[in-house]
């Protein structure tokens, strides 16, 4: 019985030395995702970018079309509505660009905390192993001592 109690104790430091380390490839494993998804962002913006442009370049045909429709020069009011269209886009644009930085700042803060929880789970691990192979050191000096 006396050698029983160490052998457990020691199965038992292996196994939270195996927690430890499942979970921090769990918050590896997490990390990563986390870092896909601000590349995902990424190219959501790019993509919504594209798009803007897209309908931005249509909403200028349409408007030129409606200047000239009416009679107006392109000069003038005519230009003035232009050149709004264009500083109005590009505002747009930058509110595009800036709303994906901070999602996908968001998303490597994520990423670094998660592999932070995922140290400390090691650690956790080990130091919970090197306290039952301690005390089945200690049961072994007892039994045996």
């Amino acid at each position: 019985m006396g050698a029983v109690t160490p052998l457990l104790q020691i199965a038992a430091g292996q196994q939270a030395n195996a927690i430890g380390k499942y979970n921090q490839d769990v918050s590896n494993r997490n990390a990563t995702v986390a870092e896909q998804e601000a590349a995902q962002i990424e190219k959501q913006k790019e993509f919504d970018i594209a798009r803007f442009d897209q309908k931005f370049v249509q909403l200028q045909g349409e408007t030129k079309t409606s200047i000239y429709k009416s009679g107006v020069e392109m000069s003038g009011s005519g230009l003035n509505i232009m050149r709004y269209n264009a500083e109005q886009a590009q505002l747009e644009k930058n509110i595009i660009t800036y709303n994906s930085k901070v999602e996908a700042s968001k998303k490597i803060e994520e990423a670094n905390f998660a592999r932070m929880s995922g140290s400390l789970a090691r650690m956790q691990g080990k130091q919970a192993q090197m306290g039952y192979y301690a005390q089945a050191g200690s049961s072994l000096l007892k039994t045996f001592g």
